[in-house]
Formats: structure tokens, C-alpha cells, sequence
């Protein structure tokens, strides 16, 4: 029998979804029915009060209103767990709603398991050291704006006419060519080339390259237009011993390391689908700006992930004594995470973003997915077809999806009112690529007649 939890809340919405407390039982193996609110959120909120004083494990047939019912568990001091289920847009709340209690059933049976085991986890460590790339107007600016919150630093890759420099040295300045940028949130190493006679690292803004050039060719951001330059470098003499201003400059390499980056160019900086956490490039768009450096404030402090995957290279077919023999993991991996590494490869666990397509295509089974195990997948497959069809329930169509667009997309055709079909059961996984065949026969092995990705 399909493990009921503990206390079930469950509430038709104000009436607006048919549900048949008689049936939910039965696909949970309980003894009788189970209640049906009409107003848990409100006028009976009293019983999800009750309910913390009664059970350390309460399961809620809701997540519109799970803000409210989370500030009443902490106001309310107990140590209760409890989950939330979208029982009204992914069932409910449907064409086929009078018909969906079996799969309403399902999904409550599911949030009834038990936590998955832990993982190994990755961390990073993030202090704010923010790389702005870009034009000396936007970059300088969003600069400006962020300054007192992030550690900034400036890397300006061109100056347009009318851009100047903050008249304080209030952080530090760069210019150049970006010529190479690697690593993760915390952990970013920008390698650029000095392209520009003057180095804002030398300069101390006095101004007087500016007066003594007689083409005009320096402005207030510091930069010479090589353009109007007709090297008569009365600039090199004006800034004398300072020498920031060298047109035969030999060593231009310059490096360091930073926490975060925000490219405000229209280069592309990593070659890959999905850019390591930390750095954003959010374009041209002034209002994408501003989303991605909020984004980017909020990157500061210690965070940490699991481990999504678990290599054995001793049953990696990648290579053998120099020969070359499969790179599907290698070509597969949208993050550039996995790298040939002699006779095997090497994955680097920061930049993983846990899609599980590496496992999916591992032809030797040395790579899996270690977050969200197979054997974890297959559980909550078991308890959703299980519960549906003790239920009552008949053919179930299983749709897996993402926790992102898929779990949007969903809930948009619930509150529109076509929703799912009543047979179609979502399980939500963290990326669709993850779903091998493994997954796929195993559903109907399980008993379902359809399966959709």
C-alpha cells in the first residue's frame, strides 16, 4: 500500500475543483476519506493551527497561499515539516477536473515520501569582487550605482565620445581587450590585453596629456584616439615620470582575480549554453542591466549545491592507451564542465549545472546521476502510478518536465482553465535531459500506457 502522510490538508479551492475525499483515501491506503476544506486559507485556517500542534509531518493540497501558511508555522514556534502540493492548477482546475481525484491522489501520495539521502555538496565562496566589462559610459555607470554594495572593478573596453572618468579614484579602472575569462561564481580569472597607450593604472588623471595634445586626441576619458594621433607625443612628454603614457609598451598582459563579472559588451565570453553562476551578460538593454546587477548583489556570501553527478573512470570508455574511444559525455555537457583528461576525463563540479545528460548518454554506465538518483526517480514514479491507480485511475500518461518553464507552462494552462488531462500525472525533475531510457522503460514496466518528456 502506497504510504499516506501523516496530516493531509486539502481544500476545493472555494469550490472551485471537484474532489472526492472517498477516492483520495483509497489511492493513499487510508481507512476512510479524508476531509475536504473550503477555505483552508481562510475561514478555516484554524485546522492548519490545529494541525501543528497534532502532527511533526503535515502535507498542504496548495502552494498559492504557501508564504502564509509558512509565517504561521513560524509564528506558531513548532517544528513541524511541511510540504505544499499544486493540487489546483496541475489537476483541478481542468477540462477533465471532475475526473482528475486519481491523479490529485498521485501527487499527494508523492509529497508522503520521505526525503531523498543527502549528497556530496560543492561550495563557493563569494566576497563581492565584481568585474563590470564594457564601454567607459556604461560600464563607469552601473559602476556608480554599485560601488557602496559590490567590491567593483572596471574593465573598459572602448570610450565613446562624451565618456569620462569619475574624478575620484574611487575603485580600480582597467582598459583593454578581454583576451581570455575561466572559472566560476567566486573564482573568475579575466586575462586582458593593455591596448591603449595610457594605463589607468598609472594615470593620475592630472590632465595634462589633455592640454598638450595638439590633435585633440584625449578627452576626459583618458584614452587616446589613435585616429586623430599623429605621434607627436607631446603627451608622452607631459606626463613625465608618471609614465602612464607609452605608445611602445612591450609587456601589455594583465590579470586578476575576481568573485563575479557582469559583460556588458555584445562579445560572448564563454562558449558553452549555459555560463557559469556569477557572470551575466545581460546585453544592451538598460532594464536587463539593472535585472542582471540586482542579480548580482544578491551573489555575495557562502552557497553551496549537491554533487550532481559520479564518475568511475575505471569503466570509462573515453580512451584507452592514447586511443581515442567516446566523448559523448564530453560533447553533451552545456556547461563545459567535461574535458578530455588523458585516458579519461575530468569534470569540474562547480560548473556543473546537474542536466544528468551525461549520465543519460554514457554508453559504460561511468558516469550517473548521483542528484536526483535513478533509484529515487524510480520511487516516485512507483508511488505516482501506485496511488493513481488505487485510486481508480486508468491508462496514466506520465509528463515529466522541468522545475522551471515546464512547471510555468503548467500552471499557465490551469489558470486558464484547459489544464492537463486527467490522466496525465506531471512528475517534475531538474532537467528533462536527465530522462534516460532507464526512466522511460521503467514507467511502463511500472504501468503506465504513455510517457511524455
Amino acid at each position: 500500500m502506497t504510504a499516506a502522510p501523516k496530516k493531509l490538508l486539502i481544500c476545493n479551492c472555494n469550490n472551485s475543483m471537484t474532489l472526492d475525499g472517498g477516492a483520495v483515501g483509497e489511492g493513499l491506503g487510508l481507512s476512510g476519506a479524508v476531509p475536504i476544506r473550503q477555505q483552508l486559507c481562510r475561514r478555516e485556517v484554524g485546522d492548519f493551527t490545529a494541525a501543528l500542534e497534532q502532527s511533526d509531518d503535515i502535507v498542504v493540497g496548495c502552494t498559492q497561499e504557501s508564504a502564509f501558511f509558512s509565517e504561521l508555522l513560524e509564528s506558531s514556534g513548532a517544528a513541524s515539516r511541511v510540504s505544499f502540493v499544486n493540487i489546483r492548477e496541475t489537476a483541478g482546475w481542468s477540462r477533465e477536473g471532475a475526473s482528475a481525484t486519481p491523479k490529485i491522489a498521485a501527487l499527494l501520495a508523492l509529497a508522503g515520501l520521505p526525503d531523498p539521502e543527502p549528497v556530496t555538496t560543492v561550495s563557493y565562496r563569494s566576497e563581492g569582487r565584481l568585474l563590470i566589462i564594457g564601454d567607459a559610459k556604461s560600464a563607469v555607470g552601473w559602476a556608480e550605482r554599485v560601488r557602496e554594495q559590490l567590491d567593483v572593478s572596471v574593465l573598459v573596453t572602448d570610450s565613446p565620445p562624451g565618456a569620462e572618468l569619475p574624478v575620484d579614484r574611487r575603485y580600480p579602472i582597467y582598459s583593454g581587450r578581454l583576451a581570455s575569462l575561466t572559472g566560476w561564481l567566486g573564482a573568475f580569472g579575466a586575462r586582458w590585453e593593455q591596448a591603449n597607450p595610457i594605463d589607468f593604472e598609472l594615470c593620475t588623471r592630472c590632465n595634462a596629456c589633455i592640454t598638450a595634445c595638439p590633435e585633440q586626441a584625449i578627452d576626459f576619458s583618458y584614452q587616446i584616439d589613435l585616429g586623430k594621433c599623429r605621434s607627436h607625443r607631446a603627451c608622452v612628454k607631459a606626463c613625465g615620470e608618471v609614465r602612464a603614457i607609452d605608445f611602445d609598451r612591450i609587456d601589455r598582459s594583465r590579470g586578476e582575480e575576481f568573485d563575479l563579472v557582469l559583460n556588458l559588451t555584445a562579445q560572448r565570453f564563454f562558449d558553452v549554453a549555459d555560463v557559469p553562476q556569477g557572470y551575466l551578460e545581460p546585453g544592451p538593454d538598460p532594464f536587463q542591466q539593472a535585472l542582471a546587477v540586482t542579480q548580482l548583489t544578491h551573489l555575495v556570501g557562502e552557497f553551496e549545491k549537491p554533487k550532481f553527478f559520479a564518475y568511475n573512470e575505471r569503466i570509462c570508455a573515453h580512451s584507452r592507451s592514447g586511443i581515442e574511444g567516446c566523448n559523448q559525455c564530453v560533447d553533451v555537457c552545456s556547461t563545459g564542465a567535461i574535458v578530455p583528461d588523458g585516458d579519461r576525463v575530468r569534470v569540474e563540479p562547480h560548473l556543473c549545472m546537474g542536466c544528468g545528460g551525461c549520465a543519460t548518454v554514457c554508453p559504460s554506465g561511468a558516469m550517473t546521476y548521483a542528484y536526483q538518483r535513478v533509484a529515487d526517480q524510480g520511487l516516485r514514479l512507483k508511488t505516482l502510478i501506485q496511488a493513481y491507480r488505487n485510486a481508480g485511475g486508468r491508462d496514466a500518461c506520465i509528463l515529466f518536465h522541468n522545475a522551471t518553464e515546464g512547471r510555468d507552462l503548467i500552471a499557465g494552462l490551469g489558470r486558464r482553465g484547459a489544464g492537463l488531462p486527467a490522466r496525465v500525472i506531471p512528475s517534475e525533475t531538474l532537467h528533462i535531459a536527465a530522462i534516460g531510457i532507464d526512466l522511460l522503460l521503467g514507467a511502463f514496466a511500472l504501468g503506465a500506457s504513455e510517457v511524455v518528456v
